[in-house]
């Protein structure tokens, strides 16, 4: 029988079978809002108008750390206990490092790779040479002793297991060196004869030092993130649009929080339109490595067989609600848990826009599937294949978000939050998109907020396949 089978798996010329799965490569910024896709020339031709769009794409849990975890793992961040950037509840230290993602991919024959920032807390206690398990190919950014975010210039790689210093020098961007070792990277998995995947996790735009000399800075706007020097000012003088959300009027039915703060200064307006143009500029680096990146696939003859995935970790708020940049993430509003998501590769449509909701926690589900690989552990997520290939059109769910301050729960037409402090808010997402008029207090919703409550207790402590029910009727809808 075993003959047999093998025999069934040659081709005609009796060599060894051929593995056709997919690479898959997943290139990830920090803190990237989805509006600002529209800025990547390189990622909208080579990717949005190749592949499928994710229109309604959300982080769980919208904090560095926490969805790292999540697109590690499958799960949400009450499963993977990840709750937050920093120890003890947080941070690298609070990951169970032997069911991940690239440990799963191995298994199932893949050569990984990763390329980037990795979690936060990643070698600041104990060997900085360490590699996590899982790891074929590993070249990861260390931070400074003292500081909390990595540095754009000046800075040290873990090169699988060696210390690489790599000083200050124009020659020596963050993205720069990041994209370099992912075209390596490529190169190397492509060598390998087995397919590869490679996670390149960029730290744009997220804020880092060293400071621009010409950085407007103002309470909540300390710390922008530092373009490459060929595209400073690139954005100089861009428009600044923001949504009718930005410096919110009437706070009075949102958390204390946000209630508690006061109305944006001009020179926080300033300091914020500073920080846009600084972000936007800071992407620019990474829009050039994406074709870079595609071009490696393409020299290496491995683009027609490679699956490109573009995501964030989460987005990021900019005055939005009268919440400053220092309160950027970690809020259930709109900027903050949008996400860019594109997928492009074989067998998938080009050019297809998909608005049914969608969240980090299917980002590794999907990846699984493609690789044709099992999970360690039961799945929060679920694959978005039928849903990129036109086989269905909902997923007939809700989804989850958390942080370390409110759960909430969104539906297509809702948004429903509870605060830890004890506070509520209730958003109709059609009739306002900015969230601009809690509607919790409504008696005209009242059975809509109690519906969303029981289907919120529910998701607060799901699990596996609990995550992914379909209420019956679902009025909430």
């Amino acid at each position: 029988m075993l003959l047999a089978l093998a025999a069934g798996l040659a081709p005609a010329g009796g060599g060894p079978a051929q593995d056709t799965r997919p690479n898959i490569v997943v290139i990830q910024t920090d803190d990237q809002t989805a509006d600002s896709l529209r800025y990547l020339a390189n990622v909208r031709r080579l990717l949005v108008r190749e592949g499928v769009s994710f229109e309604n794409s959300f982080a769980s849990y919208p904090l560095c750390c926490p969805s790292r975890a999540t697109f590690l793992t499958g799960r949400y961040a009450h499963n993977h206990g990840v709750l937050g950037n920093e120890p003890p509840r947080g941070g690298y230290p609070a990951l169970d490092h032997s069911s991940t993602l690239p440990i799963w991919l191995q298994r199932a024959g893949y050569h990984t790779a990763f390329v980037g920032k990795y979690l936060n807390g990643y070698g600041e206690s104990g060997d900085k040479r360490v590699i996590p398990p899982g790891w074929s190919d590993w070249r990861a950014a260390l931070r400074k002793p003292g500081s909390r975010s990595l540095l754009y210039l000046g800075f040290t790689l873990n090169e699988n297991g060696v210390l690489v210093e790599y000083p200050r020098s124009r020659h020596n961007y963050l993205t720069d060196v990041f994209t370099q070792h992912a075209v390596d990277a490529v190169e190397l998995g492509a060598s390998t004869g087995t397919p590869f995947f490679l996670w390149l996790a960029h730290f744009a735009p997220h804020a880092g030092r060293p400071l621009d000399a010409d950085d407007i800075q103002a309470p909540g706007v300390t710390l922008n993130p530092r373009p490459a020097g060929r595209h400073k000012d690139a954005f100089a003088g861009e428009p600044f649009l923001p949504p009718p959300s930005f410096d919110e009027r009437d706070v009075s039915d949102k958390p204390p929080y946000v209630r508690n703060r006061k109305r944006l200064s001009a020179l926080q307006i300033d300091a914020i339109r500073e920080a846009h143009e600084q972000r936007l500029e800071s992407l620019l680096a990474v829009d050039e490595g994406v074709a870079a990146v595609v071009d490696a696939l393409r020299e290496t003859g491995a683009l027609a067989n490679t699956v490109i995935v573009f995501t964030s970790d989460n987005g990021y708020l900019l005055g939005e609600h009268r919440l400053t940049p220092d309160r950027g993430k970690g809020s259930p509003y709109e900027p903050s848990v949008r996400v860019p998501l594109v997928v492009r590769g074989p067998d998938l449509p080009r050019g297809r826009r998909i608005v049914e909701n969608v969240s980090n926690v299917d980002l590794a589900p999907t990846i699984l599937s493609l690789a044709r690989a099992a999970p360690g552990h039961p799945l929060d997520g679920a694959s978005l294949l039928p849903l990129a290939r036109g086989q269905t059109k909902t997923l007939g769910r809700d989804l989850l978000f958390a942080s370390s301050t409110f759960t909430a729960i969104r539906t297509e037409r809702w948004l429903y939050v509870v605060h830890k402090e004890g506070s509520k808010e209730l958003y109709d997402l059609r009739a306002d998109p900015h969230q601009l008029r809690s509607r919790h207090a409504d008696r005209a919703v009242r059975g809509v907020r109690a519906e969303l409550a029981r289907r919120l207790a529910l998701l607060r402590t799901c699990a596996g396949p609990r995550c992914r029910r379909a209420d019956l009727g679902r009025p909430a809808r």
